[in-house]
């Protein structure tokens, strides 16, 4: 027995002396680090599995701060992101003593709506074909994502972190990423692998709409809403139920609305002012809301000062928009009211077929109807790719979260922050296929598990 384990002792000190010797005498520096990757990867997968919430800070910060990696695959190319969620299904099951799943009404909701998003892949596979199947099913899985971290949070391992320091972070990781995203549209650096299309024609020339590291420029502009509000949230409350110091949400808070503005969203901003008048009218008897609007004032000067011509583009565009809205709706709307019509044509056309849907996100791949379609409408694209029972799913854990979220509002800073966002992102649900932000919902998501996590 000894003489065995020896000999095998004395082959792995062997290999681990060839691999030694092979990283050493590598011809260049990317083939040596290409031969220790293996030794890295292992030391950071030890490091991960200590805890079982280190993987969800490893995986938000590559979420946020990462790009896509530039392998064309998909709309934008694979992401690191992808690989840390599957360690984090690796530690759901080391620490599976740790789960604690009760029924809820918002736990009922979520697993209808990925239910019925999986089920409508064979609808997909039987209109459009593997290809568009295959896409549905891997965008229904980017979608679970963000389900798995909201029960890993709530009810899972993810209890034990602790979770004011868990939003010190992503505090810090979104401000990062909005930094880059105006540092990035003054420059204009190359693009990230893959990204949508959107510029913006100003005198000076034509300039890519601000998008940072994300797929496009509506997400980002959700994303800074999304910290927007925690930032007014926070302005509300006693200094010691804030994340972060009153300094820093100022700073943060003006970074946010310039890196909003940058991105050209209008839907956006509308998300916001939900957001702040749900927010106003939960503490109307208590609380003044100057120095949220000094905030504003303040970000909205810096971006002008900063980048004039843009800004008041910008600001022709707001105004624009709301005087022209019932007069001129396809110009203000970006031509969206057209897609509505086909897709509301359809839906008269083929009621029976609409019951259950074509496929979760293939009307911008499919030639089922004629021609592709961006629906830029998630209650309406859901209508026509998941049926009915996708866009009843969808309201339904629009309800739960903002009732489960009403319930905790008073005596929790995360309840009341995802029950102002959520209020705004309800409306702007409206005007893009929000669902489909696979990197910044597990966000939203995991400040909804810290909120109703038992």
């Amino acid at each position: 027995m000894n003489s065995a384990v020896e000999r095998r002792s004395g082959w792995g000190a062997a290999l681990l002396g060839v691999w030694a010797a092979a990283i050493a005498v590598a011809p260049s520096v990317a083939m040596k680090a290409v031969l220790a990757a293996p030794a890295a990867l292992a030391c950071v997968l030890w490091w991960v599995l200590q805890s079982p919430a280190r993987w969800l800070a490893l995986f938000f910060g590559a979420a946020l701060l990462l790009p896509p990696l530039p392998i064309p695959l998909g709309d934008s190319g694979p992401h690191a992101a992808m690989l840390v969620a599957a360690l984090g299904l690796l530690a759901g099951v080391l620490w599976l003593a740790e789960w604690r799943i009760v029924p809820t009404g918002v736990n009922a909701a979520f697993v209808s709506l990925f239910g019925v998003l999986l089920a409508s892949v064979a609808a997909a596979a039987v209109y459009s074909g593997g290809p568009a199947a295959a896409g549905s099913a891997a965008r229904v899985l980017l979608f679970g994502i963000s389900v798995y971290i909201f029960f890993y949070g709530a009810y899972g391992p993810g209890r034990q972190a602790n979770a004011m320091r868990s939003a010190r972070l992503l505090f810090a990781a979104g401000a990062v990423a909005a930094l880059f995203a105006c540092v990035d549209f003054y420059y204009q650096f190359p693009a990230p692998a893959g990204y949508g299309p959107q510029f913006v024609w100003l005198d000076s020339g034509v300039y890519r709409r601000a998008q940072g590291l994300f797929y496009e420029a509506s997400t980002l502009g959700n994303f800074c809403a999304f910290f927007l509000v925690m930032i007014a949230v926070a302005l509300t409350r006693p200094r010691e139920q804030s994340p972060v110091s009153r300094k820093a949400l100022a700073a943060g808070g003006v970074l946010f609305f310039a890196a909003l503005v940058l991105s050209y969203s209008r839907a956006s901003l509308i998300n916001v002012g939900v957001s702040l008048a749900v927010l106003m009218w939960c503490n109307r008897r208590r609380v003044r809301f100057g120095r949220i609007a000094i905030l504003a004032a303040v970000g909205a000067l810096l971006t002008w000062w900063i980048f004039p011509t843009f800004a008041q583009t910008y600001w022709m565009r707001l105004s624009f928009s709301a005087e022209y809205l019932f007069t001129r709706t396809e110009g203000v709307l970006s031509g969206r009211v057209a897609s509505w019509q086909t897709l509301a044509g359809w839906v008269a056309s083929n009621p029976w077929q609409a019951m259950f849907g074509i496929g979760y996100k293939t009307l911008p791949y499919t030639n089922y109807l004629g021609n592709p379609v961006v629906a830029d409408n998630m209650y309406l694209s859901l209508l026509v790719e998941t049926g009915i029972a996708g866009v009843a799913a969808l309201v339904w854990l629009n309800v739960a979260i903002l009732r489960a979220a009403a319930r905790r509002a008073r005596g929790s800073f995360f309840a009341m922050w995802i029950l102002c966002f959520w209020a705004g992102q309800t409306v702007q649900l409206a005007s893009g296929d929000l669902l489909t932000y696979w990197r910044v919902l597990p966000v939203y998501f995991w400040i909804l598990a810290l909120a109703l996590r038992v």
